[in-house]
């Protein structure tokens, strides 16, 4: 933790104004006890004000030499909110987080979104350009971002970038840069002409329908776009994903998704905030490191996708003389690609979760649309993504619009709350991702069983046709994941003269099993359709992964064309 960060908390005193104030939520009305989805806070800074009177003195925020209670979240929360009101910054202007997931990163979230200004969280792995294209797009008047990281110099990647509505750019970590940027000490101190009153009205003219964050989608198709959302729905979908998971104040959350990424912002740090949780943020994911978190902090609760889950499962695979204490591991929740029915068995077994819940969601829908609970029974678990939450329509239909039975697969489509206000500046995008009734065409590919229950079968986009045939990646990697001694699998469509395309899977051995070419596709034939089997398998020490965990299917097409690989006709 920055020195700089631990020497300020040490002088902010405690916000008592947060104890008092009565934002524009539902909290007056009720008991301060009550937390149900109904009774919640419809807005950032309400929530804030109830955790800080429930849990002032529990820890929020634990990283390394640093650790703050709600109480003191509250007041570090508030000094920043005071530092972009003193720079101009008001309801509905956009601010930006380029930053590993610090502490830092949560306190400035939550001060710019207690006084109503637009979160946008860009990813770490960003190039200038990149950076450049969202923050114009967005219109961001600030810029939030640390001096450097790993090996990113995010001032120096941005020079010679035009940003002509940034106004100002302050490092969370770091010193005043020649004039580049303002230290976060400088911002705080800035902070301090502006009255508690001044605060008070900012935060009591924040509305439950105001915008909340825009979140870039990863232009996997032409330029990212910006999903908007409000503060209303989004609570609402964490009050209920969080009460479904069973997060409570005892819990202690290692987040390892990042930030910037609905996974560790919104059923992260989020989540964890409105019960009182203790925030464990993890900058950069190591599976070593991990496991000795869990031992040291007694972590509870660990979600992420089926890649960490992975590596966690090899590094105990390879470190068998090691001892992890991993006892306290209580709740894991996965999804972002396929789940192998394998991988929840282990993560039962030999990780020690006692529940393992999967969901499916999307940025346009604030990351939530179906969830298994922990009474589903274990097969639910390792197979569907659950039911639609409470409040919101979940449909798989034809490429007519047309909802089809139970079992036949089709484009899922969803309709409720938690459906993105549209994108930003994009009202073409707009429209033909909301259709006129209101559904959300997702772009996934899915199968509702009789009880509502949903499996999702892959991406649209992903799909290919096999001498006539559907084929479905993500349905072949589900398979090719239960051989013995598969690891991780990726399967994507390629050119093949007679068949048009043919499946190709990229499969990364377990550490010390013994994997051929031939012996794969040889189990492949035994236990699929033949045009399903893949023609050929590469195999490799790791996949390419995103910042959140999922496959970069683009990345293998990319790396076969390069490689001039073919696959002959049979």
């Amino acid at each position: 933790m920055g020195g700089g960060f631990l020497r300020w908390l040490a002088l902010v005193p405690v916000a008592r104004h947060w104890h008092g104030h009565r934002c524009n939520s539902l909290t007056s009305q009720h008991s301060s006890q009550d937390l149900s989805p109904a009774h919640s806070p419809l807005t950032v800074p309400g929530l804030l004000q109830q955790v800080v009177r429930l849990h002032a003195r529990r820890t929020a925020i634990q990283d390394g030499d640093f650790q703050c209670s709600y109480e003191q979240l509250g007041a570090l929360a508030a000094a920043a909110a005071q530092g972009f009101l003193a720079l101009g910054i008001a309801r509905g202007d956009r601010v930006a987080i380029w930053a590993p997931n610090f502490p830092e990163w949560v306190v400035a979230a939550l001060g710019a979104q207690s006084i109503g200004a637009v979160l946008v969280p860009l990813n770490t792995r960003l190039k200038g350009r990149e950076a450049a294209y969202i923050l114009n797009h967005s219109q961001a008047r600030l810029l939030l971002t640390v001096d450097r990281f790993l090996d990113n110099d995010y001032l120096g990647l941005l020079r010679g970038q035009s940003l002509p509505a940034l106004e100002r750019t302050i490092l969370l970590r770091g010193n005043d840069r020649a004039g580049e940027a303002m230290a976060w000490e400088a911002f705080v101190e800035s902070g301090k002409a502006v009255s508690a009153s001044r605060l008070e009205r900012a935060m009591a003219e924040v509305r439950p329908d105001d915008l909340l964050d825009l979140m870039f989608t990863s232009g996997t198709t032409g330029q990212p776009k910006a999903v908007a959302s409000n503060h209303e729905q989004n609570l609402r979908v964490f009050q209920t994903w969080s009460g479904q998971v069973g997060l409570n104040a005892a819990d202690r959350y290692l987040i390892i998704n990042p930030f910037f990424h609905s996974f560790g912002y919104k059923a992260g740090w989020l989540a964890a905030l409105m019960h009182g949780a203790c925030i464990l943020p993890m900058a950069v994911f190591d599976a070593r490191q991990a496991l000795a978190q869990v031992a040291r902090h007694r972590v509870t609760v660990l979600p992420g996708p089926p890649t960490i889950y992975h590596a966690l499962l090899a590094l105990l695979g390879e470190a068998a003389d090691t001892v992890f204490d991993l006892s306290s591991l209580r709740l894991a929740v996965t999804g972002a690609s396929v789940v192998p029915v394998e991988l929840i068995q282990r993560m039962h077994e030999e990780l020690g979760f006692d529940t393992v819940l999967t969901a499916y969601g999307l940025t346009e829908t604030c990351g939530v649309v179906s969830m298994c609970t922990p009474g589903d029974d274990p097969r639910t678990i390792a197979t569907t993504c659950g039911r639609a939450i409470e409040g919101v329509e979940l449909r798989c239909v034809d490429p007519r619009g047309e909802t089809l039975p139970p079992g036949q697969p089709g484009e899922i489509v969803v309709r409720g709350y938690n459906v993105m206000q549209g994108y930003f500046r994009d009202p073409e995008q707009t429209a033909q991702a909301i259709d006129p009734d209101g559904w959300l065409h997702t772009g996934d590919v899915g199968v509702l069983d009789e009880r509502g229950y949903l499996r999702i079968t892959d991406r649209l986009k992903d799909m290919f046709i096999v001498g006539g045939f559907n084929c479905y990646p993500a349905e072949l990697e589900n398979l090719i994941s239960s051989m013995p001694g598969v690891a991780q699998v990726a399967v994507i469509g390629v050119p093949e003269p007679r068949l048009g395309e043919v499946a190709a899977a990229f499969v990364v051995p377990r550490p010390g099993a013994r994997l051929e070419e031939a012996g794969v596709i040889a189990w492949c034939r035994d236990n699929m359709a033949n045009y399903k089997v893949p023609r050929r398998v590469v195999l490799v020490e790791a996949l390419p992964l995103n910042a959140s965990g999922k496959v970069l299917k683009n990345e293998l097409r990319r790396q076969w064309a390069a490689e001039d690989m073919v696959v002959e006709s049979r």
